[in-house]
C-alpha cells in the first residue's frame, strides 16, 4: 500500500522464486527477456529503496546505490551493485536515477547532483505536490529528463517486486524507464503530465489512511464494549465488507504486534501531505481524524511502530501500557 527511514535489516535475501515472479508479472524468464546495458543509480536505500535496487541488480542492470548511512546500502554489493561514497559518485554517467527518500527536503538535499548530470530523474518517493512541481521545475531549467514516479505498496511488494508504479511525464520517456519500472513493480500506470503520479498516490494514500484509521476505531470499539475484537473481523470475512488489508492490520492490532512495512511517522507526513493538496478544494474532515490519532501516536511512543499503531491513537494508550 504505501507507503516509506532507516530500517534495522539491512540483509536483501536473495529468492528463489524471483524468475516465477517475473513469469506471473507477464515478463518471460529472463534468458529470454533483452538485457540493458543502463547503469541506474539508486538514491537512498531504507526500507523501501533497498529491495528495489537488489530487484533492479537481479534485471541485470548496472547498479550504483548510495545513502547517507553508507552501511545500509552495503548488502547491495553482493548482488553486483556499486556501493557509492557519494550521490555525485553514484550518479555520475548513470543513464538513470530514481530516488527514494524519505521526504521532500532529502530529495531537495541530492537535486544538485542529478541536475549536474544527463540521467532521466525518476523521482520515486513520495513527496506531495509542491515539492513535485518544484522538482519538475528545476529539472526542466536544468535540462534533465524528470520523471515523477511514485510507488504503491509497503515493504514487502518492495521485495517481490510488485510495487505499483505511479508514473507521470513525458510520453517519450516511457521506453527508457520501462527496464527500471519492470524490474520494481508488476504493474505501471501512466497517470498523465508530469506531477499526477503525485496526486494519485496521495489519492490512494488517503483511502489507505481511511482504511487503517476504520480498523482502528473498529477494533478500538469492540473492545472498549467488551466484546471479542475477532468478532468484527469474523462478520466482514467474505462479504462485500471484506477487505484483507483489514485482517492484515486488524490481526496486528488485536495481537498488539507491528511489524513495520511502512512507519507511522511516515503515514504522518503522508496524511499531512494529502490535506495539503485538498487545500480547499475537498473537504477531507476523515484525514483530519487519522492524522489526529496518529500523532497521538506517536506521543505515546509509537512513531518507528508500523502505521497499524495508530490502534494506539484511537485507544488512548502508550507504549507501556501496550
Amino acid at each position: 500500500m504505501p507507503l516509506f527511514t532507516a530500517h534495522p535489516r539491512q540483509t536483501v535475501p536473495r529468492r528463489a522464486d524471483n524468475e516465477n515472479r517475473a513469469h506471473h508479472r507477464g515478463r518471460p524468464p529472463r534468458e529470454e527477456r533483452k538485457m540493458t546495458d543502463s547503469t541506474v543509480a539508486v538514491l537512498g536505500t531504507g526500507v523501501m529503496g533497498l529491495p528495489m535496487a537488489a530487484n533492479l541488480c537481479d534485471a541485470g542492470l548496472k547498479v550504483r546505490a548510495w545513502n547517507r548511512t553508507r552501511e545500509k546500502a552495503g548488502p547491495l554489493a553482493e548482488r553486483g551493485a556499486e556501493v557509492a561514497g557519494s550521490p555525485e559518485r553514484a550518479v555520475a554517467g548513470a543513464d538513470l536515477v530514481v530516488t527514494m527518500l524519505a521526504d521532500g527536503s532529502a530529495a531537495d538535499a541530492v537535486k544538485e547532483a542529478i541536475l549536474g548530470s544527463e540521467a532521466v530523474w525518476i523521482q520515486a518517493s513520495t513527496v506531495g505536490v509542491e515539492w513535485t512541481t518544484r522538482f519538475a521545475e528545476v529539472a526542466e531549467r536544468a535540462g534533465v529528463p524528470f520523471v515523477d514516479a511514485p510507488v504503491l505498496g509497503s515493504e514487502p511488494a518492495a521485495e517481490q517486486g510488485k510495487l505499483v508504479v505511479l508514473a507521470s511525464g513525458p510520453e517519450e520517456l516511457r521506453e527508457r524507464c520501462a527496464p527500471v519500472f519492470d524490474a520494481i513493480g508488476a504493474r505501471t500506470v501512466w497517470a498523465g503530465p508530469t506531477g499526477a503520479g503525485s496526486e494519485l498516490k496521495l489519492v490512494a494514500n488517503a483511502w489507505v489512511l481511511a482504511l487503517t484509521n476504520a480498523t482502528a476505531e473498529s477494533i478500538g470499539l469492540a473492545e472498549a464494549l467488551g466484546l471479542d475484537p475477532r468478532l468484527f473481523l469474523d462478520v466482514i470475512t467474505g462479504g462485500s465488507l471484506d477487505v484483507p488489508y483489514a485482517h492484515l492490520k486488524g490481526d496486528a492490532m488485536i495481537s498488539r504486534d507491528f511489524p513495520v512495512s511502512f512507519a507511522l511517522r511516515h503515514a504522518a507526513k503522508d496524511a499531512k501531505l494529502v490535506l495539503e493538496a485538498a487545500g480547499r478544494k475537498a473537504d477531507l474532515a476523515g484525514t483530519r481524524a487519522v492524522l489526529a490519532h496518529l500523532e497521538s501516536a506517536m506521543r505515546a511512543g509509537h512513531a518507528d511502530d508500523d502505521l497499524g499503531a495508530v490502534y494506539f491513537g484511537v485507544r488512548g494508550k502508550p507504549r507501556s501500557g501496550g
